[in-house]
């Protein structure tokens, strides 16, 4: 049991705390407080000690600044048992705080009165939370409330065991007071994500021509301009669209190092999966190997590439049907050529979107993500041999375009070529057996290539079958509890795996 002789109180709701502190005074409490709960508890006559004559500074930045400061904090966090803490209060003439009754600015009632941000922001708190976590962690000695509902429940307690609580009264206040802070930046952390869905709605409407298919209605809000500039073509589609965003953001992982500094890349995209795609020293050598890897697929699809299209690559891409083409820039003699139709769709990339979330719409709300970053956290070889150089580069490439499959996604890629993939399917090993199937059907020789999955494998049988396909290095993020079972098995069989520790589900 304690006594509580002192008390620091600075509340938002003043309703029901009179009789709280009229018995705080007549059981001899010490009170220590701040502003408009000062001149409250002053007018009923109770005397009271203004927090500023502990810190020697006044409330300053217009009332953010009132109680950080290490006399407050020190008086709540200080442990009455421990000599060193105790030594250190006395020196520095920091009181011991032992009841801490703090609630926090109306957050969520300034949110539903108002959509002024900067009168909503004004009541995030800051000196409030810090009080209620620090009185809460030090519950051992100092009880905490954070709630006007909690007024009455104290007051009991103290009338019926003369100012004293136990300890296991002081950490069940300490529990609900933690819940007071989690909720409060619950609430804080659902409107600024709030927040930033209402402000990407918030932009330039687009009206489209129709949706996903005719009967739908569609509209884009956002601003196109800012990221490439249309030079010719009909009007992009809500499909148009969702295909160019998904070229974008696996062109995007070609502009920096490891996998940016090797030559052009092209890429061909269908349905937002990747058909086609390959590396190579020219843009007409890359977009020849990444037509090769499923000319079938390529038909209609949405062609980006990092470097200029020039003549003899808009030649070769004159030859095929294709919705739309992104590139970085077009020289003169190439667009000549690709203008030859005047529906085709060419944008000349200026800039990749600078957005961090990622939203969908589902059920009766929107879901919201940070986008997938990076391609793996850690390079752990865990098979029976080393990566080769070439096996390293090469794995390192199929698996952020595995990245850039719908899941089950597998990419099979040979001297960073997309030579088979699968992607969408229900069950991995159908992923495999599809992605081996594209291989052969366009006479590809699977001996030495690579394999990416984008999550681990469960069996060993993706492993047993890409080997009798001819694969000879694999690389997964692992994580299955049958991880073991592919290891071993590489292991047996002279096979390559590395370990990412990195999961890119697609769905």
């Amino acid at each position: 049991m304690k006594k509580i002789q002192s008390a620091l109180i600075s509340v938002f709701y003043k309703d029901g705390l009179d009789s709280l502190v009229q018995l705080l005074y007549q059981q001899g409490v010490t009170i220590y407080s701040t502003g408009g709960t000062q001149a409250f508890i002053e007018k009923l006559g109770v005397p009271v000690i203004p927090v500023e004559n502990l810190t020697s500074y006044p409330s300053i930045l217009g009332g953010r600044v009132k109680t950080l400061h290490p006399s407050v904090f020190g008086g709540i966090l200080g442990k009455r048992d421990d000599e060193q803490h105790l030594a250190e209060m006395k020196q520095y003439n920091i009181p011991e705080m032992d009841l801490v009754i703090v609630d926090l600015y109306p957050f969520e009632e300034t949110v539903a009165s108002t959509t002024d941000e900067k009168q909503i922001i004004e009541k995030i708190d800051i000196g409030g939370p810090s009080m209620i976590r620090a009185a809460a962690k030090n519950h051992k000695d100092v009880v905490v409330l954070a709630a006007k509902k909690e007024y009455a429940v104290l007051e009991e307690i103290l009338r019926n065991q003369n100012g004293e609580t136990s300890y296991e009264q002081r950490r069940s206040f300490a529990i609900k007071a933690f819940d007071v802070c989690t909720a409060y930046d619950t609430a804080i952390s659902n409107y600024f994500h709030q927040s930033a869905i209402e402000t990407a709605f918030n932009k330039e409407e687009k009206i489209l021509r129709y949706g996903e298919n005719p009967h739908q209605t569609a509209r884009f809000y956002g601003n196109l301009d800012e990221l490439f500039t249309q030079v010719n073509g009909k009007e992009l589609s809500y499909n148009n669209l969702v295909d160019v965003d998904a070229a974008l953001q696996l062109i995007r992982e070609f502009q920096s190092p490891p996998l940016g500094d090797g030559g052009s890349v092209f890429a061909i995209i269908k349905h937002t999966n990747v058909c086609g795609v390959a590396q190579r020293p020219t843009v007409k050598d890359s977009w020849d190997a990444a037509l090769a890897g499923d000319p079938e697929s390529a038909f209609g699809g949405v062609l980006v590439c990092n470097g200029e299209i020039d003549k003899a690559t808009a030649d070769a891409i004159n030859e095929i049907f294709f919705e739309v083409l992104i590139a970085p820039s077009f020289s003169s003699e190439a667009l000549a050529i690709l203008k030859s139709k005047k529906n085709r769709i060419l944008l000349q990339l200026k800039a990749q979107p600078a957005t961090k979330d990622q939203f969908k719409s589902l059920l009766n709300g929107v879901l919201v993500q940070g986008t997938d970053e990076g391609n793996f956290t850690e390079w752990k070889e865990a098979g029976g041999r080393e990566t080769t150089a070439t096996e390293k580069e090469d794995l390192a490439f199929a698996n952020l375009i595995c990245k850039h499959l719908k899941s089950n996604a597998i990419a099979l890629v040979k001297n960073k070529q997309l030579v088979g993939k699968g992607c969408g399917q229900t069950s991995r090993i159908d992923s495999l057996r599809q992605s081996v199937e594209k291989a052969k059907q366009f006479k590809f020789d699977l001996n030495g290539a690579v394999m990416a999955s984008d999550a681990f494998f469960p069996f060993n049988d993706c492993v047993q079958m890409g080997h009798a396909a001819g694969i000879t290095a694999f690389i997964q993020p692992g994580g299955s509890i049958r991880d073991n079972d592919s290891i071993e098995y590489c292991k047996q069989n002279n096979l390559a795996m590395v370990i990412t520790g990195l999961r890119h589900f697609k769905h």
